[in-house]
């Protein structure tokens, strides 16, 4: 009980930091003085940083058979550069700091899933009863950011990303280890895995749904600017989408099924069509923002599955590190691509031709969801039946 608790707490705390860098960073580099083109060239370093940083502390884990101590250091690491972000005057600190950040916050998300989905099994609970704290954390500080940004800029925020990055390390020393698997890490089980043809398309059907979903967190905050909105609107944007999550989450013992992921994949990237296509035609920025509530039907039932489905093809003793590569993939690669295309799309013709060419990629990458139930999918149910 005690050990569920703590990996709640964290699931909140971290959720919560991530809401303060992910959804504000490009808005704050906006209110900088830069163009879209130039907050996508830097949000897509960051990327290429989170390339690297995400696989490598996957592999320490792993290698290290522990995902409790990787996060210790990862979090004092991310509270430090997190805090000297928002705090500091030179244009080149702040550059430097938003790369370290990535380094070494953006790496916790795979290895916190990885560390729910391990517990959840342990415990015989759902993943999502854990994963329902990271939606409420990010819900509640999305709107604790937006009004902090507006009322008292962004060096608030500073002094709230390490307050909540200590109480997150003691959280962190409280909390549990991940139950390791007792077979041996070999680089043959892995090379395995990432060759199967199956884990490929499956891989391919991420990369394909996961780039609108980034090119929307990116510039949803410039998109809401442009119409007219404040940063509190964008913070009420995403405590609407944030919390729309938690019901999905807490429910996911109820709607997720066993061999059914592909097809609810599909089903997830159906309503990010529409969401996007949607979007697209808005004028009002609070429609923008109650729009958001359509995040029901898209980010936590597409991910969940996607954690189910690559769970069920994985090595267990690769667990950890084939979750990064779903991060990096929907997270990292798809974000770099989001951020550097989405800039100079953006910049060139506005966000309404933006947000219409994610609504059609969104559709491209349901169908597929489609293809591959009926590749795979439909068999395996057929088997387990």
């Amino acid at each position: 009980m005690r050990s569920s608790f703590t990996v709640k707490s964290f699931n909140f705390l971290f959720f919560a930091l991530l809401s303060m860098f992910i959804p504000f960073l490009p808005l704050y580099f906006s209110d900088q003085g830069l163009n879209e083109t130039q907050i996508g060239t830097i949000i897509g370093i960051g990327g290429f940083i989170t390339l690297i940083a995400q696989p490598l502390w996957g592999m320490i884990s792993d290698r290290m058979r522990t995902i409790r101590k990787v996060l210790l250091f990862l979090v004092i690491c991310s509270t430090a550069t997190g805090y000297l972000l928002y705090s500091s005057n030179s244009y080149a600190l702040i550059m430097l700091f938003v790369m370290l950040t990535y380094f070494f916050l953006m790496p916790v998300d795979p290895l916190i899933e990885s560390l729910n989905f391990r517990v959840a099994e342990s415990e015989g609970i759902s993943y999502g009863s854990l994963r329902t704290f990271g939606a409420l954390g990010y819900a509640v500080m999305s709107l604790a950011a937006g009004f902090l940004m507006t009322e008292y800029g962004s060096r608030s925020l500073g002094y709230t990303f390490a307050a909540l990055g200590v109480i997150s390390l003691i959280v962190t020393f409280l909390m549990p280890d991940a139950p390791v698997s007792g077979k041996p890490v070999t680089m043959q089980s892995l090379k395995n895995f990432l060759s199967n043809k199956e884990t490929l398309l499956f891989l391919v059907l991420v990369f394909i749904s996961s780039i609108p979903a980034r090119m929307n967190d990116t510039y949803l905050g410039i998109y809401i600017k442009d119409l007219g909105g404040k940063p509190d609107l964008l913070g009420l944007a995403w405590f609407l989408a944030a919390g729309s999550e938690i019901l999905v989450f807490s429910l996911s013992f109820w709607w997720l099924r066993k061999n059914k992921e592909l097809a609810i994949i599909a089903f997830a990237g159906a309503f990010y069509f529409i969401r996007f296509f949607i979007s697209a035609w808005i004028k009002d920025p609070n429609w923008l923002a109650y729009i958001q509530l359509l995040q029901l039907f898209t980010f936590p039932v597409f991910y969940t599955a996607a954690i189910q489905y690559l769970y069920s093809i994985v090595p267990v003793e690769w667990r950890a590190t084939g979750q990064t590569v779903l991060a990096l993939l929907f997270f990292g690669v798809s974000g770099i691509i989001a951020s550097f295309a989405g800039g100079a799309l953006y910049q060139a013709f506005g966000g309404h031709v933006m947000y219409l060419s994610i609504s059609v990629m969104s559709l491209i990458g349901a169908l597929f969801g489609v293809l591959l139930y009926r590749m795979y999918g439909r068999k395996k149910a057929g088997e387990a039946s």
